[in-house]
């Protein structure tokens, strides 16, 4: 723990300096950017320091117990020692409390991103039943939830559906079901009884700030075109629909549920934003020694996380060994006995790791 806080505080001075220089004045966008980390870092280094002045305090004050032959002065220096071990005490967890704070993100919103993978019109049938799950989950915890685009299946299942959700917490609680959700059982399309296994991906990402990630418009092809699917007259007839390619990346963002264009443009540039960051992040990961990735994970989208086995009304969370026998109350959103234990895991684990 402490190198982490050796490590905070020399970047809390290295910004300092960064912040100081002309050129880094000049340009409102980095000072910005720089300011916003410095604040960030301020109060745990405050605390740090005012942990390493109750250590040299403490050493101090032990070398004067261990030379002084006067009881009664012994007695104070040993008082003084005491209390200033508890001092330090305090201050260590405070510092681990900050520390876990820092390495939990925090974001005002987060996209919820739900796919149907393998297994056909069976898959869209359960990823409408997950993005259920989430509204039922959002609602209870009294989030804010907007539609950002929908693509819906032959049989009314969801091929995939986009959605913001803003609230408090809302994405520390909601991070760790980033991958794979396996389902097991009979779909309504099986004559023969049989259990099938199908998948549905589910990506989580923070939405940046702007000031957080900034996109280049002449990095960008914007396409408009006529939406398709339900909506009436006005469907067939304006080019409402968007189409954004992020051109370095490859990255493509489609929104066309609204009737305004400038509107579905306003929210695939969101979506964009995340999917970038997201990319930006990832690469970052791959510096990652392989030893830390064996150990915490990829965080890739294609590990299998969840399996919903329907016949035994059973859910396992993988990664942290759980099975509850609540599958009917979790698809209605009480996610609470999966969702506490999943985010002292992570978090300890994060924790541990310096990450």
């Amino acid at each position: 723990m402490f190198e982490k806080l050796e490590e905070i505080e020399k970047r809390y001075y290295d910004i300092e300096k960064e912040m100081a220089k002309q050129e880094t004045i000049a340009n409102m966008e980095a000072y910005k950017r720089l300011a916003k980390e410095y604040t960030d870092l301020r109060e745990i280094v405050d605390i740090f320091k005012e942990w390493k002045r109750k250590r040299d305090e403490a050493e101090k004050t032990l070398e004067i117990l261990m030379l002084e032959t006067e009881e009664e002065m012994k007695g104070l220096a040993k008082e003084e020692t005491t209390i200033l071990e508890e001092e330090k005490q305090r201050l260590e967890s405070l510092l681990r409390e900050r520390l876990l704070k820092k390495h939990t993100r925090q974001a005002k919103s987060m996209f919820l991103e739900i796919r149907a993978g393998t297994g056909g019109e069976e898959a869209a049938l359960f990823a409408k039943d997950l993005f259920t799950m989430y509204m039922k989950y959002a609602e209870k915890m009294k989030w804010k939830t907007e539609l950002i685009g929908t693509s819906m299946s032959g049989l009314g299942g969801l091929k995939e559906v986009i959605m913001v959700i803003e609230g408090k917490d809302a994405y520390n609680m909601l991070e760790y079901e980033s991958g794979v959700h396996r389902v097991q059982r009979v779909p309504l399309t099986e004559a023969q009884g049989r259990i099938h296994t199908s998948t549905v991906t589910v990506a989580v990402l923070p939405e940046p700030e702007e000031l957080e990630l900034h996109i280049n418009p002449d990095e960008l092809r914007i396409d408009v075109f006529r939406s398709s699917g339900p909506g009436g007259q006005h469907v067939n007839t304006t080019d409402s629909a968007v189409r954004i390619t992020h051109i370095p990346t490859g990255i493509v963002v489609t929104c066309q549920d609204e009737k305004s264009q400038h509107k579905n443009k306003s929210r695939a540039i969101r979506v964009l934003r995340a999917r970038l960051k997201e990319k930006m992040e990832k690469e970052q990961e791959q510096e990652i020694s392989e030893e830390r990735r064996r150990q915490v994970g990829t965080g890739e989208r294609s590990e299998r996380i969840r399996t919903y086995n329907f016949p035994q009304g059973r859910v396992t969370d993988h990664r942290i060994g759980l099975t509850l026998y609540k599958l009917q109350n979790i698809l209605n959103g009480d996610l609470d006995d999966i969702m506490a234990p999943l985010t002292a895991h992570f978090q300890s684990e994060s924790l541990k790791k310096g990450k």
